[in-house]
């Protein structure tokens, strides 16, 4: 189960990234510099809080500060890299009974819209693909920094968090508390200008 949240979050969080469109500049995610992450957070029994992240992951976006309507983000992420620091739970999560991430391997994020709520903010929407159940979801989303990095890259970076309802996307949660059946999603990261 968180798993499957961690993934359908991380996927959520990096489609807050805007994709490209007429004059938008398209970025790929820096993931091998290790500059973005996508991390999910759930209640454990309504004691305390499960951390992890899914370490395996892809993605591009498309910014334009002038044109934020042209704002575009697709990710795909690998299920079975999820990593909550125990290798026993972390089996349980991925298996029949949460994620099932032998049948469905990949989780992904295609963005549909972005509305700008302000300086440097927005919400942007899209189709997460989670456990085989596509849901539409809102991620409000901030704008991190951009401009040139010190090696003559162009960079953009962002961050945003939204919340999960496991059952939307197949996972049963009926025989644990309720605090257990949302999982929250943070994801942020930097691009580099293609």
């Amino acid at each position: 189960m968180f798993k499957k949240t961690a993934f359908a979050s991380a996927i959520a969080a990096l489609a807050l990234v805007p994709l490209s469109q007429a004059q938008a500049a398209d970025y790929q995610l820096d993931t091998e510099g290790q500059h973005a992450f996508v991390q999910f957070k759930i209640s454990h029994l309504g004691f305390s809080y499960l951390l992890g992240s899914f370490e395996k992951f892809d993605g591009q976006f498309s910014y334009d500060s002038e044109d934020l309507d042209a704002s575009s983000a697709e990710i795909e992420v690998q299920v079975d890299s999820l990593n909550s620091n125990h290798a026993e739970r972390d089996r349980h999560i991925l298996s029949g009974d949460f994620l099932n991430a032998s049948e469905f391997p990949t989780a992904t994020f295609t963005s549909t819209g972005f509305a700008s709520t302000g300086e440097d903010a927005g919400v942007l929407t899209g189709d997460l693909t989670l456990h085989g159940e596509t849901q539409e979801i809102e991620m409000p989303v901030t704008l991190l920094g951009e401009g040139d990095d010190p090696w003559g890259n162009s960079r953009a970076g962002f961050e945003g968090t939204t919340t999960l309802l496991l059952s939307d996307y197949g996972i049963d949660m009926s025989d644990f508390p309720e605090a257990m059946h949302e999982v929250e999603l943070y994801v942020t990261f930097e691009g580099i200008r293609q």
